[in-house]
């Protein structure tokens, strides 16, 4: 397979159009650290130059397995991590704040081995932080040398667009990437999100191409679902064939499963194919358990989908549609507090 790269959101950085994805590293997938070693090095030597991973990935042994992984070759990848959820115990350990960014991404540089992160990102918003906060910490690291650029993740449309508005007003770095779910069950972003990164020049990495283990083939009808492994494991509710949701899923990704056929390639490769296509999309982040996975997967890496196989995927999942709401994406403040959605009682009383 020939690796394709990208130019990542006017950094000047050259990235390849598949990113290794390393959260299923550690505790939560593989505990394997020499197994998970010679993953990244297939996937560096199969040209993939893009890693990805998060400080609460396995709470931190994710990073820490990319930086053993990594020594003698960290000159050669574009490395990213992620800061924002809850790391140990304690207050103020969390968040989009200058106090908790300034401590975590030491942190991360320590567990990584490495003197600079090329791409920080911050996981999901954060109602409590002003985003001018985060911006000016960020910009500061980018001066500092720690970090080479930094960007967003699941954010919505409203908060890119603030965020870059934000950043002219006051003179600030913005953001120049995001990374939001996207595959061929959830295509929601391709309303809103995906339009602005491309009005904004941002690059962008979509994560969760197999819909979380729901198009890797093992989902199929009549077939039981294998519950102890993988993504399965991890939410087990997704693939509870009594919850209507997961009928709709599965009878698309049966169509799915026979257009591939059809085009002579297997699901995961249409799967992993198919986001390459947008012209918003800059990477895509496979995220392997097993030297097995990375291989099935990146043989979509050579698949091009032409016109009539675009039109045919669309008329089975409808441009900008999400089938389910992908895992861990983000749900605003104001839908997940009621007190945002209901006025106290004694106001609404006639009075």
């Amino acid at each position: 397979m020939t690796m394709r790269y990208r130019p990542l959101g006017g950094t000047g950085i050259e990235v390849s159009v598949h990113c290794l994805g390393t959260m299923m590293f550690g505790a939560v997938g593989n505990p394997d650290h020499a197994d998970c070693a010679r993953i990244v090095h297939h996937a560096l030597d199969q040209g993939i130059n893009f890693v990805d991973t998060a400080d609460m990935y396995s709470a931190g042994e994710s990073e820490e397995i990319v930086g053993k992984a990594l020594r003698g070759r960290r000159d050669d990848v574009v490395l990213a991590t992620k800061v924002h959820f809850q790391m140990g115990e304690g207050r103020n350990r969390s968040g989009n704040s200058r106090r908790w960014i300034v401590k975590a991404v030491e942190e991360s540089l320590k567990r990584l081995q490495t003197d600079w992160i090329d791409l920080y990102q911050v996981h999901r918003p954060d109602h409590t932080t002003d985003v001018e906060e985060t911006l000016g910490v960020l910009g500061d690291l980018v001066g500092q040398g720690k970090i080479r650029a930094f960007g967003c993740s699941t954010f919505p449309a409203e908060d890119i667009v603030e965020a870059h508005h934000v950043a002219e007003r006051r003179g600030l770095r913005r953001f120049r990437t995001e990374q939001p779910p996207y595959s061929l069950l959830a295509r929601g972003i391709e309303t809103s999100v995906l339009p602005v990164c491309h009005r904004y020049g941002m690059g962008v990495l979509t994560w969760s191409p197999l819909a979380s283990g729901f198009l890797s083939g093992r989902v199929r009808k009549g077939r039981p679902v294998d519950l102890s492994t993988g993504r399965a494991r991890i939410t087990p509710h997704r693939f509870d064939l009594s919850i209507p949701e997961n009928v709709t899923k599965l009878a698309a990704a049966e169509r799915l499963a026979e257009l591939a056929a059809e085009i002579g390639c297997t699901l995961p490769e249409l799967a992993v194919a198919f986001p390459v296509a947008h012209p918003a999309v800059t990477s895509v982040i496979v995220g392997p358990r097993t030297m097995e996975h990375l291989d099935a997967t990146l043989k979509g890496g050579a698949l091009t989908l032409d016109d009539a196989t675009l039109d045919r995927i669309d008329e089975i999942v409808p441009p900008g549609t999400n089938l389910y709401q992908p895992d861990g994406a983000w749900r605003p403040h104001a839908l997940a507090d009621v007190a945002g959605r209901r006025r106290p009682l004694a106001d609404r009383s006639a009075g």
